[in-house]
Parts: C-alpha cells; sequence; structure tokens
C-alpha cells in the first residue's frame, strides 16, 4: 500500500496537486498518523527507551549525514541552496526539513521542487531496500528497526519500512526517528544564525516552531495511551486509522513529485541524493553496532 500510494500521488490529477500541496497535507496527515500510531504501539514503544548513547548517536547521524550531504553535493558541483535543501531533507525529516530550511533561506521553489523530489525518490526506495539490507546483517529485528528510524528520510517512509520487518522494528525505528525530527529545531536555528551574520542583518522570515506539530501529536497519544485504559475496541480502530493515514501520507509526498521537476534534475543531484543516502544508511548502522 505504502510504494502504491505514493506512485498514485505522483500521477494524480493536478486538481488533487492543488489540494495536496506539501504546505497544506503532509504535516496535517504526519500529524495525524503518528498521533494515530502511538496508541497503537505505545506499549512496545514506551518500554524502549534510547538511551543516553543512543540519543547521542542520533544527534551525530543528523550532523554527520547534513555534513557529509553538503560536502558531497559541494564535490559534485552541485548548487549551494540545492545541496543545502537536499542535506537538511535528508538528514533530519525528508519534505517538512526542506520546507523549514526554505523558510529560513527563501530558497527559489525549483530548488525546495527538485530537493523534495529527492527526499520522495530515494525515501520511496528505501521503504524496499532498507528492510531488504538490514535483512542481510547480523542485526535483531530492534536494531534493524533503529537502523531505519535513523537512516530513512521522511515519517511515513519509516513507518512503512519499519512495518516490513514487524513490530517491533516499528516501535524502535519510530523512536529513533522521532528524535531524529526533534534536531529540526536546532538545526534550524544554525542554518538561520550563519544566515542572519553572511546577510549582516535580522531574518525576516518566521521562525519554525521549536517542536514539531506531529512529534507532539505523537508524545500526546503515548501519554494518553500510557496513562489511560483503553479496551480491545479502541486499538483496533487505531490500527485501522493508522493504515488509512499512511495511505494518505504516501500519496501527499507523492504531490511532490512531478516530471519536469525530475527531467531537470539530471544526473548530479540524483547522485548527490543516492550518495546522501547510502552515507546515512551507514552512518545508522555504525551507530547502532556501537551503541547498542
Amino acid at each position: 500500500m505504502p510504494l502504491a500510494s505514493t506512485l498514485f500521488g505522483v500521477v494524480c490529477p493536478l486538481g488533487f496537486r492543488a489540494i495536496m500541496r506539501r504546505d497544506n497535507c503532509p504535516g496535517l496527515v504526519l500529524s495525524l498518523l503518528a498521533a494515530t500510531m502511538a496508541p497503537a504501539v505505545s506499549p512496545l514503544l514506551v518500554a524502549i527507551v534510547l538511551g543516553v548513547r543512543m540519543v547521542v548517536a542520533v544527534a551525530l547521524i543528523v550532523a554527520f549525514g547534513f555534513a557529509g550531504t553538503l560536502m558531497a553535493g559541494r564535490a559534485l558541483g552541485v548548487p549551494p541552496m540545492q545541496r543545502l535543501l537536499v542535506a537538511a531533507g535528508f538528514s533530519i525529516c525528508g519534505a517538512a526539513a526542506v520546507a523549514a530550511v526554505d523558510g529560513v533561506v527563501e530558497a527559489d521553489e525549483e530548488d525546495v521542487a527538485s530537493a523534495i523530489a529527492l527526499v520522495v525518490l530515494f525515501g520511496t526506495a528505501m521503504i524496499a531496500l532498507g528492510p531488504a539490507l538490514t535483512g542481510l546483517l547480523d542485526l535483531s529485528t530492534r536494531r534493524q528497526g533503529l537502523v531505519i528510524g535513523g537512516a530513512v528520510h521522511e515519517v511515513a517512509q519509516v513507518v512503512a519500512a519499519g512495518g516490513i520487518i514487524g513490530h517491533a522494528a516499528l516501535a524502535a525505528a519510530v523512536t529513533a526517528k522521532l528524535a531524529r525530527v526533534a534536531m529540526l529545531a536546532p538545526m534550524i536555528m544554525v542554518i538561520g544564525a550563519r544566515r542572519r551574520h553572511r546577510l549582516a542583518a535580522a531574518a525576516t522570515t518566521s521562525n519554525p516552531p521549536l517542536v514539531p506539530l506531529f512529534v507532539a501529536g505523537f508524545l500526546a497519544a503515548a501519554v494518553v495511551r500510557t496513562a489511560v485504559p483503553l479496551d480491545d475496541g479502541v486499538i483496533s480502530a487505531a490500527r485501522m486509522l493508522q493504515t488509512v493515514l499512511l495511505a494518505a501520507a504516501m500519496f501527499a509526498l507523492g504531490t511532490g513529485v512531478k516530471a519536469p521537476v525530475l527531467r531537470k534534475l539530471g544526473g548530479r543531484p540524483l547522485a548527490l541524493g543516492a550518495l546522501s543516502t547510502a552515507w546515512l544508511f551507514v552512518l545508522a548502522v555504525g551507530a547502532v553496532a556501537i551503541t547498542t
């Protein structure tokens, strides 16, 4: 279903694209997805504690993933703004990070669209490749999930890939991914500070929220699930809604891919997307091997 939903979003009519623009739908749908998923997996999720070492490792995955992508983009000759957007989208949380960076640096619409297209393209590929690659490694189901959460770009893509591996992997993947998402605010602050310093003027755009709404929704639902007894009917309904919202989120991401944008990308941005994806996977595997 996730792959089919994304592909349908890619080929959907222009009228749907207007309704499901990246600044309208994905954030809302992913908020609902995260909040709905928490009751379904909370017993496992609450029991899994990343620990200080893993939290530090996630921060290093984001930092080294971001820096490595910038360096690779410079070596490949990718324009500075485009490689900045790709680095943010791939290393932190996909289209939401691209949009947040755009709000600080005011990038060209074409650069934003191309970065989102790359996030969708390579993140969707990782839905199938991630579970296949982690399955080749000598890792437990939970550790496979941690690798997925550390390497895959979008929250919805992490959910899809983690779900393929198993329930325990899904819980671990989402926990690791939300730790990456929490790095969005500090990264945006750093990028904004550098931007203001270079322009020698105060920023004119609004700052992103300290905690993205879908993270707040997830944490709130997890607290409710932990503190409030829920019967099996509520849990079953939540799991059903989770499936529907996952399909909707993947559809929304698919609407961010436009054939003209892909045709204009050229080989260098595509090579950057491939290198960044591979680099994040290596970082995630290394982090999990060292800290768990």
